[in-house]
């Protein structure tokens, strides 16, 4: 099929372009990258497209709202270098870090929702006090050993501040609340450098 594709009918670069709202330069550009084919020049010098380039470049703008524009691409080379082996296999990996994403954000969402219904009526064990708690009471009420919350700390998941007088870290409401949020995704089996940013958005949302 893709031979037949490449008979009889020449296209600009500004034919592709045009149908797809592009510029010839973002043609151009998806040439050089290995998303479409090599163009065939004319005797002048100018790039001829077929119909082959035509659909190459409606199989890459397709992939790119589900797979993204990295993985689109990868995808778009190995089939124009004839790799249909490595071509399913990148689709396959993509399908399977999109539904890992799918499950990430399904579990972001569980633990925000767990933490929302909890703070309408937690105990006062949970709720630091108006100089904030210290790292064994919260360690305690997650069920953890202080030494998780420091690791925590030293990957950026918690941000407690230091007691002027003793030293010791002091975790306000808000650092109480990325603790909560940080053991509800651990416990669910995300690493670290998965939470964390996570943790940065509900930070600079200012809340759940």
């Amino acid at each position: 099929m893709w031979r037949n594709l490449q008979r009889g009918v020449r296209l600009r670069p500004v034919d592709l372009a045009r149908e797809h709202g592009l510029s010839t330069q973002a043609i151009r550009n998806y040439e050089e990258a290995g998303i479409l084919p090599a163009a065939d020049r004319t005797p002048s010098g100018y790039r001829a497209y077929t119909p082959l380039h035509a659909a190459a470049l409606r199989a890459f703008l397709a992939l790119l709202p589900g797979h993204g524009h990295q993985a689109a691409t990868s995808i778009m080379q190995a089939v124009n270098q004839g790799a249909t082996d490595t071509a399913f296999r990148l689709i396959d990996e993509s399908h399977a870090q999109l539904l890992d994403d799918r499950r990430t954000l399904e579990a972001v969402e569980s633990a925000l929702r767990d933490l929302e219904r909890g703070a309408g009526h937690a105990g006062a064990a949970e709720v630091p006090g108006p100089g904030g708690m210290f790292i064994g009471p919260l360690a305690g009420h997650l069920g953890i050993r202080p030494a998780t919350l420091r690791k925590w700390e030293r990957a950026g998941l918690v941000r407690p501040r230091r007691d002027r007088a003793t030293g010791y870290r002091v975790y306000d409401e808000a650092d109480v609340r990325d603790a909560r949020l940080a053991h509800q995704l651990r416990r669910g089996g995300y690493l670290l450098e998965q939470i964390a940013p996570l943790i940065a958005q509900v930070r600079t949302a200012g809340g759940l």
